[in-house]
């Protein structure tokens, strides 16, 4: 026995002398490409000398002498921290994932070749004038130093066993595209979703179905007259399609997801503070990822000190301050794609109509290699409205007709904000600017403060874009785009403050329709009800109401629950007693300690699908794929459940929609109770459910890594759409940044994750603390830590010594 033992602590030893030497071998690996943060360098085409210093968060400054050296270092520099990051949103948008990770990327492929980015990038570039595509050179150009001076690319390369090719001007634009399509593609499923209702739906009822307003919306707009306002519940209608209904359809309306890509944004004048200051506050909501999406930025070149957010990939400053004016911007969340019916030959399945003549389509044949499989061939048909979509609707061939297919929708005149001086120049120049339409909020040095819209807006003719429907006989289309002097604009208005939640800002009076489907009006409501009760406003009390986590929007389900719950239903079923209690101790706010929460959007998501489900079943014959989500869902929802007509009791079985509502809040206790097995009710927080998992793309694959790359698991306060304080799993505030303009000393902006996509950076994750525990950070860069200095390329025959000295 004890030979055994001795043999057994010789394994033992020699097991742990082999991991400790794997583990130093694993760690030497991925330490050989960290990066030197200090040091001289040569940077070909720069023209002056520039330099980085990085303060203890790595955040940088970059010092040059022009806005092009500018772009050049800055292109050097987020290679140098997020290299796989800009290659892999480059791939996504190219359609070049599969060469990668093989087979199982193909569908996110196929969609970026439809769409045909790459080519519509090299367009694109081919129209900016000269002095942005200095900028993307330049750009380029840094980042192709970069690869050329550090041969050891970060792990992940080594990883997939490959080599990032060159970067080029028109991978910058690519990346543009990429956020285009984050935030404005969703609307090609609204508008298959509409077009099916449309068919098969009665008029009163699609109307009733879909409005594009709430309460908390009709109260901001003061009840103005939009598109598709509110209607009376078509009782006779719905009774009709009740009593069709098929049982065998299974769910066939959700809940409308909450990771919609928006923003909050807002700013209160001069006239609110207490010395005059104008002050912006912006936090965008996207899916998080590791590293974070956003790239922080201090940028020092004649008359411009500018500081904010970069998107990686690209030179541009999406939001942040120069010393005169501030910006930030929100998604418009509006309607820039049109899905167009094409009309078939029924002679010639390869021609499609326009006008009195049949045009052949065209084709592309794209190639998409794919890793440890065979090439997989796409041919795309393209007609003069877009490219055909890989998804008949209606049994119908339909072509794609969006903004961001257009190179004469897309430039970066946005660019400029950081070099604008007043008011009035970045209001011109977000009017001008082309990309994803956004609102944009401004501050200016002076106390002033505006709203208004960036993005080519369509002038729709002969309908409103909400449902499919030809475009053969130019009888409906689009004219072009609003010219920059029509776009919207609001000045210094009376209250003292301007904001944006992705909520409906237009009226049916508006010059063009601009969407359907916009934000809920909760968020943008709160916001309003803050603002309007501050007295003299300032960056902390700015700072504090992005973290709010008020979400009255569930009140109503919360009385909703309770008036089930009547001493009669408790004195027959005494264990209900408890879920009363659960429910009566929420407080009103999406805290991580809150009780009761975690059932009411379960029973609002219940009610939501089993309310209409039995009203759709010829939407889901129409279209097998089909599921009714809207976004102002809750409009229709409420508008029944406060009737409750007994002839559209969505269950047969029940005796009452007392009856019918008890049993989905009964239900809807078992599904939440179902995911924390054992845990009393009343320990079931909404920390418990709201735990946000932040992940590195590899640790999906590899759950071995989730510990080295991910950032911790941990409960957070806020919700989805209904809070202030955007949260989720995987989705939230991608930053938060408060600035006056020409108080930069108390501008705040923290972010998730940190400033480097390298896991042994120390500059990785800790960032990630701040933005949990909402703590602030400051926008510009603190004490300098690390300093690294580039020289420009001597001329040939130049000696290297003779070069000008840094500054």
């Amino acid at each position: 026995m004890r030979r055994v033992t001795k043999w057994g602590l010789y394994v033992g030893s020699a097991v742990f002398a082999l991991a400790t030497v794997a583990a130093g071998l694993g760690y030497w690996w991925l330490a050989r490409s960290l990066p030197d943060l200090d040091g001289e360098r040569r940077l070909p085409g720069l023209v002056a000398p520039a330099s980085i210093v990085t303060d203890r968060h790595g955040i940088p400054l970059i010092s040059a002498d022009s806005r092009v050296d500018a772009a050049r270092v800055l292109g050097y520099l987020t290679a140098r921290d997020r290299l796989f990051q800009m290659d892999l949103m480059r791939r996504k948008n190219a359609g070049l994932l599969a060469e990668i990770f093989g087979a199982m990327a193909l569908p996110s492929d196929i969609q970026a070749r439809t769409y045909g980015f790459s080519d519509l990038a090299r367009r694109v570039l081919t129209k900016l004038p000269q002095a942005h595509r200095d900028y993307l050179e330049a750009y380029a150009d840094g980042v192709n130093s970069y690869l050329t001076q550090n041969p050891v690319l970060p792990f992940e390369f080594d990883v997939l066993s490959y080599r990032p090719e060159p970067w080029k001007p028109e991978h910058s634009l690519l990346i543009v595209l990429g956020m285009f399509e984050n935030l404005t593609a969703r609307v090609e499923s609204g508008e298959r979703m509409l077009s099916v209702m449309a068919q098969t739906l009665p008029v009163d009822v699609v109307e009733f179905l879909t409005p594009d307003s709430d309460r908390y919306t009709d109260s901001l707009m003061r009840h103005t007259l939009s598109l598709r306002p509110p209607r009376p519940v078509p009782v006779a209608a719905l009774q009709t399609l009740l009593a069709r209904r098929d049982a065998a359809t299974g769910s066939l309306a959700a809940a409308p997801a909450e990771t919609l890509a928006g923003s909050n944004a807002w700013v209160v004048a001069g006239a609110k503070t207490v010395d005059g200051r104008a002050i912006l506050a912006n936090d965008m909501h996207l899916g998080i990822s590791v590293p974070n999406i956003w790239y922080r930025v201090e940028l020092d070149y004649p008359k411009v000190r500018a500081a904010g957010l970069n998107l990686p990939g690209t030179p541009i400053l999406v939001v942040g301050s120069n010393r005169h004016v501030a910006w930030g911007m929100t998604n418009l969340a509006g309607d820039f794609l049109d899905l167009v019916r094409l009309e078939i030959n029924p002679d010639d399945a390869d021609q499609y109509r326009v006008g009195a003549e049949w045009r052949t389509f065209g084709e592309r044949r794209e190639t998409i290699s794919v890793k440890g499989g065979e090439s997989k061939i796409v041919t795309v048909r393209e007609t003069i409205w877009g490219p055909v979509a890989r998804q008949d609707l209606l049994g119908r061939s339909v072509a794609i007709h969006w903004a961001a297919l257009d190179a004469d929708a897309v430039n970066l005149e946005i660019m400029a904000l950081e070099q604008s001086e007043t008011l009035s120049q970045a209001l011109d120049i977000a009017n001008r600017g082309g990309g994803p339409q956004l609102n944009v909020l401004l501050a200016d040095d002076v106390g002033h403060i505006a709203w208004t819209v960036t993005g080519k807006i369509p002038r729709r003719f002969g309908g409103d874009g909400a449902v499919s429907r030809s475009w053969a006989d130019a009888q409906t289309g689009w004219r072009g785009y609003l010219a920059p002097g029509e776009m919207p604009r609001v000045i210094d208005p009376p209250e003292g403050y301007l904001l944006s939640a992705n909520e409906r800002r237009f009226a049916a009076d508006f010059p063009v329709p601009v969407g359907h489907q916009f934000a809920p009006g909760f968020r943008a409501y709160r916001i309003n009800q803050r603002l309007a009760q501050m007295t003299q406003p300032s960056e902390w009390t700015l700072f504090n109401l992005q973290q709010d986590t008020d979400t009255e929007f569930y009140a109503y389900y919360q009385q909703l629950a309770l008036q089930l719950l009547t001493p009669e239903v408790l004195a027959q079923r005494p264990a209900l007693s408890g879920l009363r209690d659960y429910l009566l101790s929420w407080n009103g706010r999406a805290d991580t300690g809150s009780l009761g929460l975690p059932v009411l959007i379960e029973f609002r998501k219940q009610l939501i699908d089993t309310v209409f489900t039995p009203f759709l079943s010829a939407c889901k014959q129409a279209d097998p794929s089909f599921v009714y989500a809207w976004s102002y869902v809750d409009t229709p929802l409420q508008a029944l459940l406060n009737a409750r007509p007994a002839v559209l009791l969505p269950d047969p079985g029940a005796r009452s929609w007392e009856a019918f509502l008890l049993a989905r809040l009964e239900a809807s206790a078992a599904a939440v109770a179902s995911r924390f097995p054992g845990l009393p009710l009343m320990e079931l927080t909404w920390g418990r459910q709201n735990v946000v998992g932040h992940a590195h793309p590899f640790s999906k694959a590899v759950s071995a890594l989730a510990d080295l790359l991910d950032m911790p698991r941990q409960p957070l306060a806020g919700c989805g759409g209904y809070c202030v304080r955007v949260t989720g799993p995987d989705f939230g505030a991608s930053e938060r940044l408060i600035v006056s303009p020409n108080h930069f000393q108390e501008a705040i902006l923290h972010m998730p994750g940190g400033q480097s996509g390298h896991p042994l950076s120390p500059y990785y994750r800790d960032q990630q603390p701040y933005w949990l525990a909402g703590l602030p950070l400051a926008l510009t860069v603190g004490r300098p830590e690390h300093t690294l200095l580039f020289n420009p390329v001597p001329a040939a025959g130049q000696n290297s010594a003779a070069a000008s000295p840094i500054r």
